[in-house]
């Protein structure tokens, strides 16, 4: 039996928790108009304020796209892994069990809100995967800045939206070639779609099912150092 099947009724738990608790999500944001949550999730430094607000919400990926992220981290044989948005780690669920059915590895994520940190160490314990994640609380600009595997093989980014380029920045030199970016809701992130989808930029990349940008990085560069467009 593989570690995702051993975790769908854990899993099955946990997204039917983040379905039900749409309600509290659209409560938070209910003062704002739809432009005003576009402009805070576009904004560098407004962001703080709307996921403030959406401190007790799971934000998880979608079923269809938790699968896609266990798919990627199989079939890459992915040993190190980089994710940006931890939430109740639902995500992290799907990146780790792929590292576990891989032989192991190594997860660095990185959470904003402590409770939501909190939150994900006690689904990865009872999914037991605790092992394979180190959990980083704080702003990723500075928890994703420092210790970061020489190689890293996938990246997911599931958090502000508008800091996708600079988190791209801190672990771009460390991609090896034919490392995978997934980027959720990368639609709210046009200076991020640009990047990546520019000719000569180092990336292959394309939109994927409604929400999700898959990347491939064809080319990379010294560890420690950038590559710009």
């Amino acid at each position: 039996m593989t570690t995702i099947t051993s975790l769908a009724p854990l899993l099955d738990r946990l997204f039917l928790e983040a379905e039900a608790a749409s309600g509290t999500t659209h409560a938070a944001v209910a003062d704002l108009s739809d432009a005003e949550r576009e402009r805070m999730l576009r904004s560098k430094t407004d962001y703080r304020d709307l996921y403030r607000r959406l401190k007790d919400a799971p934000l998880a990926v979608s079923r269809e796209t938790g699968h896609l992220l266990y798919m990627l981290a199989r079939s890459s044989s992915a040993k190190a892994i980089v994710e940006f948005g931890t939430s109740f780690g639902l995500s992290t669920l799907h990146l780790a069990a792929g590292l576990r059915d891989n032989g192991g590895g190594r997860l660095i994520t990185s959470e904003f809100e402590p409770s939501k940190a909190a939150r994900a160490r006690e689904n990865l314990s009872a999914g037991g995967l605790i092992d394979l994640v180190e959990i980083r609380e704080g702003d990723a600009l500075q928890t994703l800045g420092a210790d970061l595997p020489d190689t890293i093989d996938l990246v997911l980014l599931d958090g502000a939206k508008a800091l996708y380029p600079e988190i791209l920045d801190l672990v771009e030199g460390h991609l090896r070639p034919g490392a995978i970016i997934v980027a959720d809701n990368a639609d709210h992130s046009p200076d991020y779609l640009a990047r990546v989808r520019a000719p000569g930029s180092g990336y292959m990349s394309t939109p994927f099912a409604e929400d999700v940008e898959l990347s491939v990085r064809i080319n990379s560069a010294a560890p420690g150092t950038t590559t710009r467009a």
